[in-house]
């Protein structure tokens, strides 16, 4: 705390006044990839990519998807067709500008050591596949759009749907929660991050928006 309610009353020569309570004032410190957050194409290409103040707005709210991959093996990677029956499954095709929120059933436990291991995750083939449907924003209840670090290093691949960002303008939202609180589709999702510019991701309020 930089200044209690007490402190700031005084300090601001309110207390001469009568005040002797008024606002308190944090210092917060923050990792742009702590929390929920989206990962900007800077993440990948390198420092002169645009970060986080170079997503596109409109690409921050729009129409929401949730594809169900509960029933997949830890560290699998999410292949085209798995996504085509992800669709088939909830009876909806995509459209350009929709937002794809990938669910792997981690933010049930993400308050476990197992969070960062026992999850699914993106492949890069997948990936180009959403975008090439039109869509650029995407998400996961898991740390790592990718699958676990220990899956990477089994099968030698390592962050290939990290790794689309240094061709493809797209962003990837990580540590999401609540997703099986939102239906399959019909709904809206605001996921706007903070304005941080020069960084490589940063953090998101994520808002599903429902009837």
């Amino acid at each position: 705390m930089t200044e209690s309610w007490q402190e700031f009353a005084t300090n601001i020569g309110a207390g001469e006044h009568g005040e002797n309570w008024l606002t308190a004032h944090y210092t917060v410190s923050h990792s742009d990839h702590a929390g929920t957050h989206v990962d900007a194409v800077k993440h990948m290409r390198g420092p002169d990519a645009p970060g986080p103040e170079g997503i596109p707005l409109d690409y921050c709210f729009s129409d929401g998807v949730v594809l169900d991959f509960r029933h997949l093996e830890k560290g699998a990677g999410i292949t085209v067709a798995d996504l085509e029956g992800a669709l088939a499954k909830i009876g909806y095709t995509l459209k350009e500008k929709d937002i794809v929120l990938i669910q792997t059933g981690a933010s049930a436990y993400n308050h476990e050591p197992r969070y960062i291991t026992d999850h699914c995750g993106m492949t890069d083939e997948a990936t180009r596949w959403l975008i090439s449907k039109g869509v650029r924003m995407m998400g996961t209840d898991a740390p790592t759009f990718d699958p676990p670090v220990w899956a990477m290093f089994e099968r030698k691949e390592f962050w290939h749907a990290h790794k689309v960002m240094i061709d493809e303008d797209y962003w990837h939202l990580e540590n999401l929660t609540n997703l099986d609180k939102l239906p399959s589709h019909g709904f809206k999702l605001s996921v706007f991050p903070i304005k941080w510019e020069g960084t490589t991701g940063a953090p998101v309020r994520a808002v599903g928006i429902v009837g």
